[in-house]
This record gives structure tokens, C-alpha cells and sequence, in this order.
């Protein structure tokens, strides 16, 4: 199996049961989480998740997503049918905000170049 099918699939049954099986408060209660990219490395043993998170405080969904980690495996052992599934690395996607702030500076220019 490709990395990047491996990759793909994994997001999309992570997406699955964070949205619509997971509990955890501390996830549950932000208004939007997406896994923005999923990174497998080659042996298949690790797993960087990177989520982004509006509408609560990040570090507790990060936290929360880290408790359930255990959870998730074994759904994704389930659901996948592999041998082994990688251990998950939950890291908070920084790229949204870096985006939103570069848009802010380009919204901030154009009004001083209109001055």
C-alpha cells in the first residue's frame, strides 16, 4: 500500500470518528477541527496528525486528541484491516493563522498604498 494512500485513508477515518464518535469534551466542544495533513513515515511505525482547531483552545483539543490516542488506533486497526497501525503524533497545525495574518498584512498594505 502507498504511504499516500495510507495517508489519505487514515485521515479520513481519523475525520470520521473525531467528528462524529469521539466524546472528549475538550474535543467535541471546539466549533471546527480539521486534520489539515497526515505524515506517515516509511516503516509505518509514526504518525504526525496536524490539526487545526477554531473556535476553542487548541493545546486542550491537542490534549484531549492525545487521551484518546489508544481509542483511535484500534478504531483505525478496525476499520483499515493492516497488520500494524502507526503510533499518533497529534501537532497543531499553525498554517490557517499564519495564512490569516499574512492576508491581514496584504489588507494592511493596500490601505496605506490607497493613502
Amino acid at each position: 500500500m502507498k504511504i499516500e494512500r495510507v495517508n489519505s485513508e487514515i485521515r479520513k477515518i481519523l475525520m470520521e470518528i473525531i467528528t462524529e464518535e469521539l466524546k472528549d469534551p475538550r474535543v467535541s466542544d471546539c466549533e471546527m477541527l480539521s486534520i489539515m495533513d497526515v505524515d506517515t513515515t516509511g516503516d509505518l511505525k509514526y504518525c504526525n496528525v496536524y490539526v487545526s482547531v477554531m473556535g476553542g483552545n487548541p493545546s486542550e483539543v491537542i490534549e484531549g486528541l492525545n487521551a484518546a490516542k489508544g481509542y483511535l488506533r484500534n478504531e483505525l486497526f478496525q476499520r483499515m484491516k493492516v497488520r500494524a497501525v502507526p503510533e499518533l503524533i497529534f501537532k497543531l497545525d499553525k498554517s490557517v493563522d499564519y495564512g490569516f495574518k499574512i492576508d491581514n498584512i496584504l489588507k494592511q498594505l493596500k490601505e496605506e498604498e490607497k493613502k
